[in-house]
């Protein structure tokens, strides 16, 4: 980002501990896809519960409503990695991880991402791993060598894997291309002066508090 002078823009910290503007920015298209489905499917069930139910229907409905949504909410739309200049931030669904890359010791892909900072290992939940892009990539680049993959781009009409911005082999999975992205990060920004700090672990009390709640309400409406 460039403020109007045409140099660098800092990342700001947001009210809630996030980049105000941060470079880059992933989360899983799918997980927020399924996540809105969800939503939109539990809206209109409960609705239809609590306009055309009878006895204690209707009640139980509205108690879950916390219950089912937060959840939902904290584990398909809120994942993502935010990096600027200075640090990496991981919104997992119940935490949120703000490692300065001075912190950071690797970030690698398994059968997960994991972020090792500060000496303590955390999932990046926001990265999910595809073994199908990992296979889909190994054929594309044993079939056509990974520079024709990457010229080309396609595969029976359709992009092989999609390509992360930066990524210095964009045939391999998604996954694989955030996390080499993102170490490349660590090792360019890690002696920054304002890349330095401890690792901050906060826990996302907006989605806990009210699930705890509606977990209390649903069970007090269901015993009464």
């Amino acid at each position: 980002m460039t403020d109007s002078d045409g140099k660098p823009r800092q990342g700001s910290a947001a009210p809630d501990g996030d980049p105000a503007y941060a470079d880059r920015v992933y989360r899983s298209v799918p997980g927020v896809i399924s996540g809105v489905l969800l939503l939109a499917v539990a809206a209109w069930l409960i609705g239809d519960a609590v306009l055309n139910g009878s006895g204690k229907t209707p009640y139980v409905s509205l108690a879950a409503v916390p219950v089912f949504a937060f959840p939902v909410i904290a584990y398909t739309l809120r994942p993502a990695v935010l990096a600027d200049s200075s640090r990496l931030v991981v919104r997992n669904p119940w935490r949120t991880i703000t490692a300065p890359w001075a912190a950071v010791d690797t970030l690698r892909a398994g059968y997960s991402v994991e972020l090792l900072a500060g000496g303590k290992k955390y999932q990046v939940w926001a990265v999910p791993v595809s073994l199908r892009q990992r296979k889909r990539a190994t054929r594309a680049q044993q079939r056509d060598g990974a520079e024709h993959a990457s010229r080309m781009g396609m595969v029976f009409g359709r992009q092989a894997n999609p390509v992360v911005q930066g990524s210095p082999d964009p045939t391999r999975a998604w996954s694989d291309q955030v996390t080499t992205v993102l170490q490349e990060m660590a090792e360019r920004n890690a002696r920054r002066p304002d890349a330095a700090g401890p690792v901050e672990v906060a826990w996302c009390w907006w989605v806990i508090a009210p699930t705890l709640a509606g977990l209390v309400a649903l069970i007090t409406v269901i015993a009464v």
